[in-house]
């Protein structure tokens, strides 16, 4: 017998989980002390380590940092939960190709799982999706 609570309260864990990993990341591509202002470093590493992804190495940059902070709020959150688990997916998807191939078994796997799971399930019980959706008019 399933129960919504905790289904509720597994799916938050999940996208507290995958949102972690993406914020940390985006925090590590910003200036210390602000938001969104993509460091020099970051800069440097699409432009040379990154240089595969098919994106202009300035574009890329930016774009992943607004990713990877918009994304995991929308998440940790729940909302909009399947459109952040499926542009997260995607954006493992690009890592996983043209950055760090070598890691699909040791982390990629884990995150695309977590993402198919909240596009599959959504939020749950314990996210604005949910409420969303009891205040729509059917």
């Amino acid at each position: 017998m399933q129960s919504p609570a905790i289904e509720g309260v597994a799916l938050l864990f999940v996208r507290v989980a995958l949102a972690g990993v993406f914020w940390r990341s985006g925090q590590s591509k910003v200036e210390v002390g602000t938001w969104l202002h993509v460091s020099d470093a970051t800069y440097y590493l699409f432009e040379n380590d990154y240089a595969a992804v098919p994106l202009p190495a300035h574009l890329a940059a930016q774009m992943a940092v607004a990713c990877e902070h918009l994304f995991p709020l929308l998440l940790v959150a729940g909302a909009l939960t399947r459109v952040s688990a499926l542009a997260l997916l995607g954006m493992t998807m690009v890592i996983q190709i043209f950055v760090f191939p070598e890691a699909w078994w040791s982390v990629h796997i884990l995150w695309v799982a977590l993402a198919l799971m909240l596009i599959v399930r959504g939020g749950g019980l314990i996210s604005l999706d949910r409420l969303g959706s009891r205040m729509m008019p059917r």
